[in-house]
This record gives structure tokens, C-alpha cells and sequence, in this order.
């Protein structure tokens, strides 16, 4: 798969990336609502010395769903265990996650669309009365055995709501939407980056990283340690919107925050498939890309920004598509 300056998909996690979290919720920025009901729900489960429902997190990729999860265990005063779906191959996996927990504790599940069912099954009393009930032994000689949990909070998080089944989700207390972020709340957290990271940037500049970062805050950060790149390399201190717009001109990214793999698409639904009906099977194969990546990182901003439709006969292009791409056209054709 093509590397992406843009791709709201998880990457190895540097020092960096762990130091732009904020660690409260009055240092998060933006999803205001989903902040403050979380705040409320926190503060009643610690006057009742109890543990906080478990939560489910969803939305588009990057918005900070991980983040809002570490903050959580912070302001209940408690540990957080980490894991992901598909980390949990077998019931083992999920007997040693749970063990591990002390009362009040944290679970936090990444892509919990992606457990298996059959570990989801035992996770349903693990949820609901702090119990595991796991089978041991080989078939013909197998017993069960029980085991008690503490009380602990399961914190998931998933890009595919739609993924999760009924049951799951009903055992979940608290079920959150991240929306996508304004330019404003972008800007906020790119001029916090560049405290953190300790290296100035301008208002012109942060505007127009903010612009284009796809209302994405893990895309700003990044396209913000891009930017300082080019800006240390030439032996520059502060980050001016002229250095903004040459590295983001090098980097493909152009004004509407559309990178190679965007335009790729756009042009291969206009080009070849004359702007559709077309399936986004048809489209991955014709530019080499992962299904799931455009589904869950390319077509919802394409989507948002009016560049496509998704129809029931498949995708198609709009107005504005054929007006950027003009057909025939180059990434930074206008």
C-alpha cells in the first residue's frame, strides 16, 4: 500500500505522538458535547465510589478516540490496559487482558469490531457481571471454569459502528460519536503542537495547515512535523505560510487537503469509469489500493467535502470533482 502523508491509519506510534496527547479533558480540544457528558459521567461514578459504565467511542479515523480513552482512566485515578481486536485470537488472550485488572481499571479495546465472535461471546459476562467463564482442556475431557473480575471499565473504540453487533453494543453504558473537527478547533491544536514541539508557527501558517488537514487532528500533527522539517532543514526558526505552502506543495497535499491517493481516485472515477456508477472494489483494484482504506479513510472526507456520491449501483463523481480534477488533469491542476 502507498505510503500516506494524510491516512488517518494507525502508524507506529513515536515519542513524539504520546507527548501531543493531552492527558485531561480540559486540555482536549474540540467534541465539546462528547467532552463535557463525559465529564458528568466520570464525576457521578466517583461519587458513588463505583466504576464509570463502559464506554463505547466511534467515528472516522484520527479524531481521537484513543486519546479521550487515556483521558478517562486520568480522571477516574485509575490504570488503563491496552489492546485491539484483533489482537484477541484466542479466549487466552482475553483471560490474561482481564486478570491483569484492578478495581476501577481501564480496558481499552482498539478496532472492537474486529473481535472475534466467539471471544466476544465471553466477553458479554465479562461485561455484565465481572465474570469470565473460559473452557479449558480438550474436547471430550473440557470443563469450564468461572472466574471474578473486578469491577472495570471497557472502553471501545471502532471506525465501523455498523460492525458491531447488537449485543455488544448493548452493553455498553455510554455510546459516543466523534465528529470530524472545525478549522478553528484545528488551528487550536496545531498551535498546541507547536508549543509542545517547541518550534513557532505563524497564524497565516496554522490556517493554512489547518485547512487542509481534512478536519483530522492526528493529519495536522502530522502534516505539522512535516512542515517543521522543511522549515528546520532551511534554517528557518518559525514556520511562515510560505514555507507551509512550498512543503505541502512537495509533500502532494493541495488546497482542499486531497493527497495522491485522493486525486488517484477521483481521476480513476472520472477517467476510466466516466464518473460512475462504480463499486469501490472496481476503483481499489484499478489504482492499488486496499478496499478498506477507502472506505474508512479516502471516501468519507471525499463524501464530506461534496467530491463524490455513494449510490446503492455505486460511487459516483460530482460537480466539484470534475471541476478540480478537469479531467485529464494533474494533482495541482486548477
Amino acid at each position: 500500500m502507498k505510503e500516506r502523508i494524510l491516512t488517518g491509519e494507525k502508524l507506529e506510534i513515536d515519542s513524539t505522538d504520546e507527548g501531543l496527547r493531552p492527558s485531561r479533558l480540559d486540555e482536549y480540544i474540540g467534541q465539546d458535547e462528547v467532552k463535557e457528558n463525559i465529564r458528568v459521567f466520570v464525576e457521578a461514578a466517583k461519587i458513588r465510589g463505583e466504576a464509570l459504565d463502559h464506554v463505547l467511542l466511534y467515528g472516522p479515523p484520527g479524531l481521537g478516540k484513543t486519546t479521550l480513552a487515556h483521558i478517562i482512566a486520568n480522571e477516574l485515578g485509575t490504570n488503563i490496559k491496552t489492546t485491539t481486536g484483533p489482537a484477541l485470537e484466542k479466549s487466552g488472550d482475553l483471560a490474561a487482558v482481564l486478570s491483569t485488572l484492578e478495581p476501577g481499571d481501564v480496558l481499552f479495546i482498539d478496532e472492537i469490531h474486529r473481535i472475534p465472535k466467539f471471544i466476544e461471546e465471553i466477553l458479554y459476562p465479562a461485561m455484565e457481571d465481572f465474570e469470565l467463564d473460559i473452557v479449558v482442556g480438550q474436547e471430550g475431557s473440557s470443563r469450564s471454569i468461572k472466574i471474578e473480575l473486578p469491577p472495570f471499565t471497557l472502553v471501545g473504540a471502532t471506525t465501523r459502528a455498523g460492525d458491531i453487533s447488537a449485543p455488544l453494543r448493548d452493553r455498553f453504558g455510554i455510546v459516543s460519536k466523534l465528529n470530524y473537527y472545525s478549522t478553528e478547533e484545528l488551528k487550536d491544536i496545531i498551535k498546541r503542537t507547536s508549543r509542545v514541539l517547541e518550534m513557532d508557527i505563524n497564524d497565516e501558517a496554522a490556517q493554512e495547515l489547518a485547512n487542509r488537514s481534512r478536519k483530522t487532528p492526528r493529519i495536522a500533527n502530522r502534516l505539522f512535523k512535516r512542515v517543521r522539517d522543511f522549515a528546520q532543514v532551511a534554517g528557518e526558526s518559525e514556520i511562515t505560510k510560505e514555507i507551509t505552502l512550498r512543503s505541502l506543495e512537495r509533500l502532494k497535499v493541495d488546497k482542499y487537503g486531497l493527497d495522491q491517493v485522493d486525486i488517484e481516485y477521483l481521476e480513476s472515477l472520472i477517467n476510466k469509469f466516466n464518473g460512475g456508477p462504480v463499486g469501490v472494489e472496481t476503483i481499489a483494484s484499478s489504482i492499488g489500493e486496499e478496499v478498506s482504506t477507502l472506505e474508512d479513510v479516502v471516501e468519507p472526507y471525499l463524501m464530506q467535502e461534496g467530491f463524490i456520491k455513494r449510490t446503492q449501483r455505486g460511487r459516483i463523481a460530482t460537480d466539484k470533482s470534475y471541476s478540480h480534477i478537469k479531467k485529464g488533469g494533474g494533482l495541482f491542476d486548477e
